[in-house]
């Protein structure tokens, strides 16, 4: 049995922030505006995973008004989330990823995200796929005021030996 979810975040860029996408540090002269440190990939990420197994959503689990979540690792949070998708007993199938930024250019950076991800999920690298593109200068991304990510994600049934070796 398998389930499928779908995520969209988007955050504003700013001055004096770091710009944490996939959990990577990347250099740029601005960063994402959010409550935690605005990870618009994982986030887009852990609201597919949550969406798959109908448990909401990211700001039902992690509200921005909770001084808890302030400047929180998205990966932290995202192994949290498929915490709650493993006692429901699901785990990542596959994730494919997309994250829309004008700039800065993401390539040499896809490998470490896709690695970071692929650890917090506790599944293979091959089975995590982060893309990046532009929108040739459309937009509030083409016009470098934001970033957003978009993630559809497999989840698939944990096999009932797994399940009970988990337990």
């Amino acid at each position: 049995m398998f389930r499928i979810g779908h995520g969209y975040d988007v955050h504003r860029l700013t001055e004096n922030r770091k710009l944490i996408i996939g959990g990577v540090d990347v250099p740029y002269e601005m960063g994402l505006a959010g409550h935690s440190d605005a990870d618009v990939l994982v986030h887009a990420i852990m609201d597919a995973c949550l969406g798959a197994v109908a448990l909401g959503d990211i700001g039902q689990h992690f509200p921005d008004n909770d001084k808890r979540f302030r400047n929180a690792d998205s990966i932290q949070l995202l192994e949290k989330v498929i915490g709650m998708c493993r006692e429901q007993g699901y785990e990542v199938g596959n994730i494919d990823s997309t994250v829309i930024a004008q700039s800065p250019k993401l390539s040499p950076y896809i490998q470490l995200m896709r690695d970071n991800i692929a650890m917090a999920c506790g599944c293979d690298v091959s089975r995590v796929s982060v893309k990046a593109t532009t929108e040739e200068y459309l937009g509030f991304t083409g016009e470098k005021l934001g970033i957003s990510a978009h993630a559809v994600v497999l989840m698939t049934k944990i096999a009932a030996e797994q399940e009970e070796e988990e337990n």
